[in-house]
């Protein structure tokens, strides 16, 4: 970096905001990992995480040293940029064309931090198959082909997007097109899960979920109302129009999934949110309030259906990526055409400028749309076909394997790949061939010397939960050994005498699989009392004494 000179026409409330929505726009990351892993089961979750955080480290780096210069620089030619700021030379206080109102070293920041979590989109489609270390390979060379070269089509200074007129305000085309067509390519590379369309294929923690749905939309503020890189009244109509849009996306896709199950579901009006978020990217800084309630709607109401149709895809996103950001980006961008106005943009300008540029359809630009058209297209070609080439070329070199070897597969990307758990209280188990009737056991000598025992009693439940059974080799270091227990698996510790028995339920033939009637059941028993638990779909969660008997405790046996 340049040493700073002072630059008087800079206001420090501008610089603050910037820097805000840099660190709002950072916190998106882990949000969209703990987003993802909650959607994806638990053998696979902690991967995701991962990943979000490879990303973040690994295109800094590229960023640094020539991404953002691909991108940004002032003097680069139609399609790329040059290397006039390689190694961050001439990112200094003076500003950058694009950001005249903040020095370019806080510009170079928060364009950093979409930079980062575009390909962490991506990874969402192939999540439960994909090998971590030929990730690392991926992105730098993706985002120095792909979301270099995309963003200065559309915001470089000389871009030959700029130059037509394209109106994408925060990144439906650099950000949900491009990785949206990723998405496809890589999913299309690596082929389908072993179990696809499997009913144990569910969301493992719809708490993470929520928590990562408040992570990104609390993020998204940033993401949008900062790309004003000012902090001025276009910023805070930004923020409006992203709010709205996600309000209405996420109760449109609970009405939605209502009308096919009869339920109010948390995973929906997350997923909606996060469509709503998508679909207005691109129109935030251009449409009025008004506009961006139909920005959620059609947004949600198309995504919803994407979604609904995914069995019908060639491909296996495993966590809508597609349907998600890449249909709801192109939404917003054709939106944007239609309903972008004058008067919105003028927000940014000073009061009575002349040179405001024109709105969209709804000022009478009705060639708006076709450029809004042309982006989506050039985008999603060069970004797909590009990323595709980029895959089998990776693929068919010696160690860079794209996906997991079946068993690595079925043990789960975390135990494969990290030799970690995300629950610690959950022990390794593989499937020992000799005893198919049961799990085998494991031992694990805890620090607080208490001792206590988890039964598994039911092989079919426990794979479909994503555990894996088997005997033979430590869960972790120091941590725990496995060994044989008969036909039911054990965690022992030495101390006091505790011991918990899940009972896992094996569904009756009158029963949906998905749709248990009886829930498992929880037994907890010391020394001296026994106080069971027998949870059912109406119960009073009462505990019983030990000696008594529970109606539920004998049901479907």
């Amino acid at each position: 970096m340049d040493p700073a000179t002072p630059h008087p026409d800079y206001l420090p409330g501008d610089i603050a905001w910037v820097l805000t929505s840099t660190a709002l726009v950072f916190l998106m990351c882990p949000g969209l990992g703990l987003f993802y892993a909650g959607m994806a089961r638990m053998k696979h979750s902690l991967s995701l995480m991962m990943l979000t955080v490879l990303s973040v480290a690994l295109v800094s780096i590229q960023w640094y040293f020539w991404g953002f210069s691909l991108t940004f620089s002032a003097t680069g030619g139609p399609f790329i940029g040059n290397l006039d700021h390689f190694v961050g030379r001439g990112i200094s206080w003076e500003p950058h064309p694009n950001a005249p109102n903040i020095p370019m070293s806080a510009f170079f920041l928060f364009q950093l931090m979409f930079a980062a979590i575009t390909p962490a989109l991506a990874y969402g489609a192939t999540a439960e198959r994909m090998r971590i270390m030929p990730s690392i390979l991926f992105l730098f060379i993706w985002s120095t082909l792909v979301y270099d070269v995309i963003t200065y089509w559309v915001w470089g200074p000389n871009g030959w997007l700029t130059v037509l007129g394209v109106m994408d305000y925060a990144g439906g085309t650099p950000v949900h097109i491009s990785s949206g067509s990723a998405a496809v390519a890589y999913a299309m590379v690596l082929g389908k899960r072993k179990d696809y369309n499997h009913p144990s294929t569910v969301p493992h923690n719809v708490a993470f979920v929520f928590i990562g749905t408040a992570l990104l939309w609390f993020g998204w503020f940033g993401f949008n109302g900062g790309s004003a890189l000012a902090a001025n009244a276009r910023g805070i109509q930004t923020i409006i129009n992203s709010h709205l849009s996600a309000c209405v996306g996420g109760l449109v896709w609970v009405m939605l999934d209502y009308r096919h199950n009869k339920k109010l579901t948390l995973i929906g009006f997350c997923t909606g949110a996060v469509a709503g978020l998508a679909t207005i990217t691109p129109g935030s800084g251009y449409v009025s309030s008004s506009s961006s309630l139909v920005f959620g709607l059609v947004g949600a109401g198309v995504c919803n259906l994407c979604v609904s149709w995914k069995s019908k895809y060639h491909f296996d996103d495993a966590l809508d990526v597609f349907a998600v950001h890449y249909v709801g980006g192109l939404i917003g961008l054709i939106l944007t055409g239609i309903f972008a106005q004058q008067s919105i943009i003028g927000l940014s300008y000073p009061v009575g400028a002349t040179n405001v540029p024109l709105g969209g359809w709804l000022d009478g630009n009705y060639r708006q749309v076709l450029i809004q058209m042309a982006a989506i297209g050039s985008v999603t070609a060069w970004s797909f076909v590009v990323t595709y080439g980029i895959l089998v070329i990776m693929d068919k070199i010696p160690g860079l394997r794209l996906r997991l070897k079946d068993d690595e597969e079925e043990l789960g990307t975390d135990m494969a790949q990290m030799g970690e758990t995300a629950y610690g209280f959950m022990p390794l188990m593989m499937r020992n061939p000799d005893e198919e009737s049961g799990l085998g056991s494991v031992n694990s000598k805890g620090a607080n010397e208490n001792n206590s025992t988890l039964k598994l009693n039911n092989l079919q439940t426990a794979n479909q939960l994503g555990i894996n059974g088997g005997a033979g080799t430590p869960a972790s270091s120091g941590a725990s050994t496995l060994g044989k227990g008969g036909n039911a698996d054990m965690i022992r510790a030495g101390g006091s005498t505790t011991t918990l028995s899940l009972d896992l339920h094996v569904p009756r033939p009158d029963e949906d699989e998905d749709h248990p009637k009886r829930l498992p059941q929880l037994i907890e028993s010391t020394a001296n009392s026994r106080l069971s638990r027998v949870p059912s779909r109406h119960d009073k969660n009462e505990y019983i004494e030990d000696g008594a008997e529970s109606d539920d405790s004998s049901e479907g046996r």
